[in-house]
């Protein structure tokens, strides 16, 4: 087979055992095409504007249909004449500004960004928020007056119904285009070990942006993990361009620093996407402040706690929103309270003293469930004990009364805990506080999660509850730590509804 000028030189320089050098391309292969020669080759800019241009008008019918629902329900209340023709009229006088915050702060959230960069739901709640209060406060500066902010709030809540809804169906609907049309990203996995296999399978079920995982590329010649083996990291430039690989995924936490610039000046200077598989480094990384002033660039890393704006924004919403559904709920209260009191003798609520934030013990509210000398049966039960790490549970739990299983099954048991958010012992959301039998038996690796106030539900009620490992949920609650948000809060707040009614995982 006949070898290319390159090759050859390459080959003669090897013999007479000069250096080889390495063969640029004329020119800069990042440097901007002409717009119209770009357009014509690659079609991207036709692409991008027709998904900018999409998810701009679903964004728009869903807040429109928000804002007109609204109005609607607010006028059907007051049994307004002509209800339908003036809420239209109202909600076409107030879109155009309300829709321009929108589109500014999801474009600022990256929620117009390409397929596989897209936030999710909890993204969308978020900045439907910061929609909310920058609207209000305009609003309010502007001299408007409101017998009622119902027309704020309201909005919100359709928006995320809509928007969101609106979007799901958008994904699910382009997903399938794309699918059908054989669209799927040509990628490469770099790197060492088992990671790259569970990378790779992850990959395998992504349904938002199909991958087509051509294989990986090794710091070692052919580890054995499955996959296709397209060589070695001296390799990767030759495997760039055989493939028309678009996309590097580097799935080795341990990869090293100087072949990672290597890696990623070879890929850029041929367009290639570079991406990094998740570790606990990259999560952390997410809330690094630069020190500026250092003479080495330095990033520091804050405590996970919630304070300044970040509190009152939080604080606020648990105290509004737990006093709504106490109001709400209270017949349910006065059932189960009933129940409780003729089903068993004892008291209607249970006092469980539990480590709060900082540890602080206080006293966490429970209907009570359990026979009245269940604290001092329990150490006669330790050896029946099904759960992992410092927790103690029973599947069929001997102490517990009829009324008690069945309001253990759906978690109303809790309820009383709304009265612990009111009293500011408590959040919404947030690490499940333990008795202190298990937090005496926490590792501390395990008390981070005491850094914050601790939460009626959380990720471990909407990630399978008593069915996962407990090092597995205390991991849970620091992710939930490093990525708060307004917005994850209200998705594990929506989410804890089904999980709850599927009663999956609980006993």
């Amino acid at each position: 087979m006949a070898r290319t000028p390159i090759e050859t030189e390459k080959a003669s320089n090897q013999a007479t055992g000069k250096p080889v050098a390495l063969q640029l391309p004329a020119q800069d292969v990042r440097r901007k095409r002409p717009p119209a020669l770009s357009f014509l080759l690659r079609m991207e800019t036709l692409r991008r504007a027709m998904r900018f241009a999409t998810l701009l008008a679903v964004d728009f019918a869903g807040l429109f249909a928000a804002l007109f629902t609204a109005l609607m329900l607010k006028a059907f209340a007051q049994a307004r004449d002509g209800a339908w023709a003036a809420s239209y009229e109202e909600a076409v006088d107030t879109i155009a500004f309300a829709y321009l915050i929108t589109a500014l702060l999801f474009a600022r959230s990256g929620l117009y960004a390409e397929r596989a960069q897209r936030p999710g739901l909890p993204k969308i709640v978020s900045s439907l928020f910061q929609v909310t209060v920058v609207a209000l406060i305009y609003a309010l500066v502007n001299g408007g007056e409101y017998s009622s902010y119902y027309i704020f709030y309201g909005t919100l809540v359709f928006a995320i119904i809509y928007v969101g809804s609106f979007r799901w169906v958008y994904e699910m609907v382009t997903g399938l285009l794309l699918r059908a049309a054989g669209y799927r990203r040509r990628a490469v996995l770099v790197g060492t070990g088992s990671h790259i296999e569970a990378v790779a399978h992850a990959l395998a079920d992504e349904v938002h942006a199909p991958v087509d995982m051509l294989g990986f590329i090794s710091l070692n010649p052919r580890p054995d993990n499955g996959l296709r083996s397209l060589g070695v990291i001296k390799d990767l430039g030759e495997v760039l361009d055989a493939h028309r690989v678009q996309e590097v995924i580097i799935a080795d936490p341990d990869f090293p620093q100087e072949r990672a610039v290597e890696l990623v000046d070879q890929c850029h200077r041929r367009g290639v996407t570079v991406r990094i598989a998740p570790s606990t480094m990259e999560i952390l990384v997410h809330r690094a402040e630069f020190v500026p002033g250092a003479s080495v660039p330095l990033f520091e890393l804050r405590p996970p706690v919630f304070d300044g704006f970040d509190y009152l924004v939080k604080r606020s919403f648990d105290f509004v929103a737990s006093l709504l559904l106490v109001v709400v709920v209270s017949p349910l209260l006065l059932v189960i309270a009933v129940a409780v009191a003729v089903s068993s003798r004892g008291p209607v609520l249970y006092r469980s003293r539990r480590p709060g934030i900082g540890g602080e013990s206080f006293a966490c509210l429970k209907f009570r469930t359990m026979r009245s000398d269940a604290d001092q049966a329990q150490a006669d039960l330790e050896s029946l004990n099904e759960a992992s790490g410092a927790l103690f549970k029973i599947r069929h739990d001997p102490r517990m009364t009829q009324v008690g299983r069945l309001l253990r099954r759906f978690s109303l048991d809790e309820l009383p805990q709304l009265f612990n958010v009111v009293l500011g012992q408590m959040s919404l959301v947030g690490p499940r506080p333990l008795p202190q039998r298990d937090f005496e038996r926490l590792e501390d690796w395990h008390k981070k999660r005491y850094l914050v106030l601790p939460g009626i539900t959380g990720l471990w009620q909407v990630s399978g509850r008593s069915e996962l490992d407990f090092d597995d949920l205390v991991r849970l609650d620091f992710l939930y730590l490093e990525r708060w948000s307004i917005g994850l809060d209200l998705t594990i707040l929506i989410k804890t509804v089904p999980a709850v009614i599927a009663r999956r995982g609980a006993f």
